[in-house]
């Protein structure tokens, strides 16, 4: 993982669910390359799957992930090449599932209602800064604690428990 990640943005409003995310029409699969296919499919930015480039970063409002559980939420976003999810809050088990899976994603509420749809952003994830690069603006972002970043930089919990045993 990454510890200053940047890209360009693309913003999302609030509620974004994990059917917005990865319809489940597509739940019929569990490869991660396939779902990337169709993430974002049926959000405010439909053509997100076909015309993102690696690296580009989601900027979205409250309760990001809502709805059910489904991992596929997370994973689409990750196997799609985006490295980091920004949003004033987070969805409690989208939390879980992306921290599980190692896709890294940080609440910072005003960086949020400050940056636009295409502005080139940086996010620090060991530091918890987001700068928009667009704009010149900096913003403390929510820091991790040391257990969540080593899950992380590990890419994921059992990446993370694998190395853990290894070790004992």
């Amino acid at each position: 993982m990454r510890t200053v990640i940047r890209g360009k943005v693309w913003k999302f409003g609030d509620n974004v669910d994990t059917d917005q995310i990865i319809p489940a029409r597509y739940l019929n699969t569990s490869d991660p390359y396939e779902l990337a296919k169709h993430v974002m499919e049926d959000s405010e930015h439909p053509e997100f799957a076909k015309e993102h480039k690696e690296g580009d970063i989601i900027v979205a409002g409250r309760n990001f992930g809502s709805g059910s559980s489904r991992e596929h939420a997370p994973i689409a976003i990750k196997f799609a090449g985006v490295p980091v999810v920004i949003a004033k809050s987070f969805a409690r088990i989208f939390f879980r599932n992306a921290i599980n899976i190692g896709l890294p994603i940080v609440e910072a509420p005003e960086a949020v209602d400050e940056i636009n749809h295409g502005d080139e952003v940086e996010v620090d994830l060991e530091k918890g800064i987001v700068r928009n690069l667009t704009t010149g603006k900096e913003y403390k972002a929510t820091k991790f604690p040391e257990e969540l970043q080593a899950i992380l930089r590990a890419g994921g919990l059992m990446e993370y428990a694998k190395s853990k045993l290894k070790k004992s």
